[in-house]
């Protein structure tokens, strides 16, 4: 399991690893572009949290295994959502078909 540290002190956020490497390349493409967001995360004890992702954050993308091949499609979703009025939120992989 991969995870996502936010903040000083770290919040972690564990996402599988092919998850966050999509992830990565949505929030880095954006922080990029000096664009801030948010990103909303649903938890294993079924809450949700919402984060602000701007140029400042304290961001740490820690793997278990090997760089996962990238689905375009899935992306493109991904990005799509980071760029709405509601902040990037996780779809499954299947729903990018």
């Amino acid at each position: 399991m991969a995870q996502l540290l936010y903040g000083s002190p770290p919040t972690a956020f564990e996402l599988d690893d092919r998850t966050l490497a999509h992830v990565e390349i949505v929030i880095l493409a954006k922080l990029r572009r000096n664009e801030s967001f948010a990103l909303s995360l649903d938890r294993p004890d079924a809450t949700r949290s919402t984060i602000w992702i701007g140029v400042h954050s304290d961001l740490h993308f820690s793997y278990n295994g090997a760089r996962p091949d990238i689905n375009r499609d899935w992306l493109e979703r991904l990005i799509d959502s980071a760029n709405s009025t509601s902040g990037l939120r996780i779809m499954p992989e299947g729903d990018a078909q």
